[in-house]
């Protein structure tokens, strides 16, 4: 990684967990990054919360491959970003980058890829409606997956250049 990339945390799962929240974040930052690696229960793409907010005011737009067909649509007014990457039960890799978080005169706009190991590949935008600096952000698996034992998850900071 660029020498402008902090680690703000890691976290390794000890044994299988529906979801994983980031707490106090620092403001510190102009930009953060996450990066998911490991298996889950299941095929199924990374859902995105930010503050705890379970209000209907997130909108994804997303785009998948299988290999042999391409699927695209759009989720509005959700109680989490979807599509942010994926993971499956033999592996998955998934980046997802936020810009401004901790602007607070801005929604918060995250784009999210990432791939489930032989099933697909899944890119996706997301925008949380709110002007409110992002403080946490709860990871999970949708359709009640879950993160293997050893599911690794990080958080990253760019600094400004």
């Amino acid at each position: 990684m660029p020498s402008t990339y902090d680690k703000i945390a890691t976290y390794t799962v000890p044994s299988s967990t529906s979801s994983y929240t980031f707490s106090s974040i620092p403001a510190t930052y102009t930009d953060i990054v996450i990066i998911v690696g490991g298996t889950g229960s299941g095929d199924a793409s990374l859902m995105m919360r930010f503050n705890g907010d379970t209000g209907n005011n997130y909108s994804t737009t997303y785009l998948y491959g299988t290999g042999s067909s391409a699927v695209s649509g759009r989720v509005a007014n959700d109680s989490w970003i979807v599509a942010m990457g994926r993971i499956n039960t033999t592996g998955g890799a998934s980046v997802i980058n936020i810009q401004n978080y901790s602007n607070t005169t801005t929604y918060k706009t995250a784009l999210g890829r990432g791939s489930g190991a032989a099933t697909l590949v899944i890119a996706g935008v997301g925008v949380w409606r709110s002007t409110t600096a992002i403080n946490s952000i709860t990871l999970s698996p949708e359709s009640g997956q879950s993160f293997s034992t050893g599911a690794v998850l990080t958080l990253y900071g760019i600094k400004a250049a």
